[in-house]
C-alpha cells in the first residue's frame, strides 16, 4: 500500500500547463497559421492554373470569384479561431482542438505535395 501512495503522490505532482508546455503549444499555434497560409497559396495555384477544385464547400465560391477575398477570409477565420483556442489554452478541449487543427493542416500539406508530385513529375 505504501508504494501505491508514493506512486499517487508522484503522478499527482506532475505539472500540467507549465511554461514549457505552453511554449510547445505556442509553436503548434504558429504552425497552424503557417500551414493555413501554405494551404491557401497551393489552393489558389491549383485552382487557377491546373483546374483543380476547392474541396471546402464553404470557401468554394469565394476561391473561384476572388483569390484575394478567399485568402483574406481564410487567413482571418483561421487566425481568429487559433487565437480563441490559444486564449483558452488552460482548457483541455482547446488544447486538443489546436492539435487536431495542426494535424489536419499537416495532412492537407501532404495532399498538396502529393498533387505537386503528380502534376510536375
Amino acid at each position: 500500500m505504501h508504494r501505491l501512495d508514493d506512486l499517487h503522490r508522484t503522478v499527482g505532482s506532475l505539472a500540467i500547463g507549465t511554461g514549457q508546455h505552453f511554449q510547445w503549444l505556442n509553436g503548434i499555434a504558429k504552425w497552424i497559421l503557417v500551414l493555413n497560409l501554405v494551404d491557401g497559396v497551393f489552393t489558389l495555384v491549383w485552382v487557377e492554373y491546373f483546374q483543380a477544385r476547392e474541396l471546402n464547400i464553404m470557401m468554394r465560391d469565394l476561391v473561384y470569384s476572388s483569390g484575394l477575398s478567399f485568402m483574406l477570409v481564410k487567413l482571418t477565420l483561421v487566425s481568429l479561431g487559433t487565437l480563441f483556442l490559444w486564449r483558452n489554452r488552460s482548457n483541455a478541449l482547446a488544447v486538443i482542438s489546436l492539435f487536431i487543427a495542426f494535424f489536419s493542416y499537416y495532412w492537407v500539406l501532404l495532399v498538396h505535395l502529393e498533387y505537386s508530385a503528380v502534376v510536375f513529375l
